[in-house]
């Protein structure tokens, strides 16, 4: 089940496509305006928003331009009979994700839904892998942010990229030269100490408050990221 809000002010359209997604096993939500449907997108969580782009009030290409101004990331399928390619390529560039011509039938309106949705979960599942943990800390390479427990740890780019390799294969040591050309760009031996400098960096910062070492060595192999 999904909650998709309708933004459609033709009634007839309305009732037609809530008693098929109803049916469908969806929780519909009907808004008749460009201002209210605004407001319903950028407040609620849904899963999907259906938008018709000849509202009484605005162009749906607004609506649409504003919700991702929000940052609402909610997918939208535009609905319209405006099915020109110019009107068509300036929906999507506005941030629509698909478009649907009307008169259309339900059975290809559900099509367009379903995948729409499953793209969406698959995003989910992927944007969920850019957020690393390890006990109290927690790596989001979104937003290049690493925090243990409630406190920022502020990294250098290189302290950040060697951290980041550490959790993101903890609990597997790693060698010097793993590290080097993984961190570094440095596919050879040249005697640097950098790894073991720049681990000594990490350490002092992420235990600067007294939390429990992350970083191990294995003495004669390389390095581990690991709990205790």
């Amino acid at each position: 089940m999904a909650k998709i809000l309708l933004i459609e002010d033709e009634n007839s359209v309305a009732s037609f496509i809530r008693k098929g997604l109803t049916e469908e096993g969806h929780e519909i939500t009907v808004s008749t305006d460009g201002a209210s449907g605004t407001m319903q997108g950028a407040t609620h969580g849904y899963d999907l928003i259906l938008l018709d782009i000849m509202l009484p009030d605005r162009n749906g290409i607004d609506v649409c331009r504003d919700l991702r101004a929000m940052n609402v990331k909610t997918p939208i399928l535009f609905l319209t009979a405006l099915n020109t390619p110019e009107n068509i390529a300036w929906g999507l560039n506005t941030g629509g994700d698909d478009y649907l011509a009307k008169p259309f039938k339900f059975i290809e309106l559900n099509a367009r839904i379903n995948a729409l949705l499953r793209r969406n979960e698959s995003t989910s599942a992927l944007n969920d892998t850019d957020v690393l943990s390890l006990a109290d800390l927690r790596i989001d390479d979104r937003a290049k942010e690493v925090t243990r427990g409630a406190s920022t740890i502020n990294l250098t780019p290189t302290e950040y990229r060697l951290l980041h390799m550490l959790v993101k294969n903890k609990e597997r040591v790693l060698s010097r030269m793993e590290l080097l050309e993984d961190v570094w760009g440095i596919n050879f031996d040249q005697g640097t100490n950098n790894v073991d400098v720049y681990i000594n960096y990490l350490r002092k910062k992420l235990e600067s408050e007294g939390g429990e070492r992350l970083i191990h060595t294995v003495m004669g192999m390389g390095y581990v990221a690991k709990q205790a």
